[in-house]
């Protein structure tokens, strides 16, 4: 049975994809409460609780022309400026402290043979979640909408590895990536497997500060394989740790939103809750 924050983030996905559907009519509060079979009140104060901000605010930040206007400003630089650490002092929110390290070929080889992986479901504002680890770090996160299949797909990335369904301290650490406290980011370690070329794109995309968008292009030319659009556009979809690694900060260079593994709707409530975050940060 879906827990309430789960109900709650459903009704919300429904009325961003609402929005994104009618965003150029900019619906009212009234529109968008009425759809989702909710009075305003009701849909104003959920919203507000789970964004941060109201809806009216966050339609702002899910059109298209936000994207757009993000490309424009940054232009040739935006890549450079994606490299920056982020938001500067306490209010740092993202984690360029976040170690990968990638796994041996042996491992990548034998498909996780001598590998005991811990694994536990949790919450998160976008649904629930499957995150699994192994002694040296996070080895796989995604959005767990169905946990029996969330966890066959677990398996199909590690099929020799040993599971327990266990939560332990790496977990717990990357999901504070979730709450307003980012001072636990420094624990964080991932432990992919992955190619060389893989490794590279996901480390770039770890450098999209949070509130940050980029294109395949721009990573591309970052990690100095100008015309490996399609490539890095596979690598990209081939990150097995959602969030921790914001694959779902980079987005077409016509200003799109574009797919996402997870959901398109999901993608979208992600980079407005993160542009909503960061716009906090610097009202405050």
């Amino acid at each position: 049975m879906n827990t309430q924050e789960t109900i709650n983030y459903n009704r919300i996905a429904e009325a961003i994809n609402y929005i994104k559907l009618n965003f150029k009519d900019q619906p009212d509060l009234d529109q968008v409460a009425e759809k989702i079979n909710l009075s305003p009140f009701h849909f104003q104060r959920l919203f507000t609780d789970w964004a941060g901000i109201s809806p009216k605010k966050f339609i702002q930040y899910l059109s298209l022309e936000y994207a757009k206007g993000i490309l424009k400003e940054k232009n040739a630089t935006l890549f450079d400026t994606a490299y920056e650490t982020g938001l500067s002092g306490t209010g740092r929110l993202h984690d360029l402290f976040i170690n990968l390290v990638g796994m041996t070929p042996a491992e990548y080889k034998n498909g996780g043979a001598a590998l005991n992986i811990n694994y536990s479901f949790a919450e998160s504002p976008f649904g629930n979640i499957i995150v699994a680890s192994t002694s040296k770090g996070i080895c796989y996160m995604a959005f767990a909408d169905d946990r029996n299949g969330a966890f066959e797909l677990l398996q199909q990335q590690f099929p020799n590895a040993t599971y327990n369904q266990v939560t332990d301290t790496l977990q717990q650490n990357a999901l504070f990536i979730f709450q307003k406290d980012w001072s636990q980011l420094s624990t964080i370690k991932l432990h992919l497997k992955g190619t060389d070329f893989q490794l590279k794109v996901w480390e770039a995309l770890l450098k999209i500060p949070m509130g940050g968008l980029s294109t395949y292009s721009a990573i591309a030319q970052k990690i100095e394989s100008p015309l490996a659009n399609r490539a890095v556009g596979s690598a990209v979809g081939d990150n097995p740790v959602a969030f921790l690694i914001p694959c779902h900060r980079v987005i077409k260079s016509t200003g799109e939103i574009g797919q996402y593994h997870w959901g398109s709707t999901r993608k979208s409530a992600i980079i407005g809750w993160e542009a909503a975050k960061v716009d906090l940060i610097k009202s405050a």
